[in-house]
């Protein structure tokens, strides 16, 4: 698939100042083009046209490709190009019900081993959340709800269980893109608050509320994804990410 790049990609183009500044540079663009899907999934992402577009050498984009090959954004195939990576629709009941589970195991032993330190973070997290939330900066609540979850995962104490949602996690950042269009971009305050309940219950060592409330908090980010890819405007964005 020919290498897609906007015109508003073209006008990101800024002259190298350093190698970190340019691997950098490279890589939060390229990351905002693939998670609005300005970049959509397939593809190409030519070191060549690239360092063209950003004014910069190969090198830098070489090492911004291999960021986000291991965030699992791109994909190296085997003749050495790279693409963005695939979203798998198919295959999205397997993912939704590890992501179910992990929001309940999660949450349950965040409740049972948190510490005062682990809450302070959570509170920190879900400020910044909420501001995303109010300024409709779909790309900010992303990343703010992948580091809320993984700070409740932390707090459970299990670097396997840690690791695995935090995996979950990045790779669904596309699908949580497809989610908050479903809204417009405007996250309802209700399931905003959600992420209160759950801070309360893991504060309060209730496990039991803990564990429902994250299994809840999936179902219904799950519902909604399942609503709006059945509807005309979701199929248009799932057929948009198919190869």
């Amino acid at each position: 698939m020919a290498e897609a790049v906007t015109e508003d990609a073209a006008r990101t183009a800024k002259p190298e100042t350093g190698r970190g500044f340019g691997v950098q540079f490279i890589y939060d663009a390229l990351k905002r083009d693939i998670l609005e899907m300005r970049l959509p999934p397939g593809s190409g992402l030519d070191e060549t046209r690239l360092s063209e577009r950003f004014s910069m050498s190969r090198t830098p984009v070489r090492e911004a490709l291999v960021r986000l090959v291991a965030e699992g954004l791109a994909t190296t195939l085997p003749n050495r190009n790279t693409i963005v990576s695939s979203i798998d629709f198919a295959n999205l009941p397997v993912y939704f019900d590890a992501l179910t589970l992990m929001y309940r195991v999660t949450t349950r032993l965040a409740a049972l081993k948190r510490t005062e330190a682990d809450i302070a973070r959570l509170k920190a997290e879900q400020v910044k959340f909420a501001a995303a939330v109010r300024a409709a900066d779909a790309l900010a609540m992303i990343g703010t709800n992948r580091d809320f979850h993984v700070i409740i995962a932390e707090a459970g104490r299990n670097r396997y269980y840690t690791e695995l949602f935090t995996r979950l996690l990045d790779e669904g950042r596309r699908i949580l893109r497809v989610y908050y269009s479903s809204f417009d971009d405007h996250l309802p305050d209700p399931y905003v608050a959600e992420h209160d309940l759950m801070i309360a219950a893991i504060e309060n060592r209730d496990a039991d509320e803990a564990e429902r409330l994250g299994g809840r908090h999936a179902r219904q980010i799950i519902a909604q994804l399942q609503a709006f890819l059945a509807s005309g405007a979701g199929a248009a964005i799932a057929l948009g990410g198919e190869n």
